[in-house]
């Protein structure tokens, strides 16, 4: 039997904003469908909260029509995830996509977020959707796939999103304005 595209019980119909992490963590604990002890878990949180959204766990991020996924479905052992291997995974970010009807921004967190979905706007438009570039001088522009809004962001799980505070509050305005997106 197929591995379903989506996680088991997310109602795809509800689904407007996508949240596009790197890789799932290396260790078990600190995955996104962790308690609240998780440092993905918290730092996504706090995220969200910083931008306004009232949530205290990932299914009320669920419930507010956010979905969070990875661009690499194997966790990141340390260091820079290769080209091959962010273009390999790619196929099945591809699918998540197609499988969220209603979906009207896509927070892509870091760098491989970034270059996961240009691969596939690559095979399917035969274009980049976001121009290479530092984060901070492509993320005020207007990107869009597939006519959803794209929003070229930071990583908000790891470690050093406690420690730059000018990241924090550049992530929180990504998603305070994929959320004004999603509302219209």
């Amino acid at each position: 039997m197929p591995r379903p595209v989506i996680r088991p019980g997310i109602d795809v119909q509800k689904v407007r904003i996508l949240t596009v992490c790197e890789a799932p963590p290396d260790r078990d604990n600190d995955l996104l469908s962790a308690g609240r002890d998780s440092m993905y878990v918290a730092n996504t949180i706090m995220a969200f909260r910083s931008a306004g959204v009232e949530v205290t766990s990932i299914s009320e991020l669920l419930e507010k029509g956010v979905y969070l996924t990875t661009a690499v479905k194997v966790p990141n052992k340390g260091g820079i995830i290769p080209a091959a291997v962010i273009k390999e995974h790619s196929f099945k970010l591809e699918e998540e996509l197609s499988a969220l009807p209603k979906l009207r921004a896509i927070l892509l967190m870091g760098d491989t977020a970034i270059k996961s979905l240009n691969y596939i706007s690559m095979r399917k438009d035969k274009k980049r959707v976001t121009p290479a570039g530092s984060t901070y001088k492509i993320r005020c522009n207007d990107y869009y796939f597939s006519g959803i809004r794209v929003f070229p962001s930071y990583l908000q799980t790891g470690k050093s999103f406690l420690i730059e505070k000018s990241k924090r509050r550049m992530v929180a305005e990504d998603i305070e304005n994929a959320f004004r997106v999603a509302a219209r």
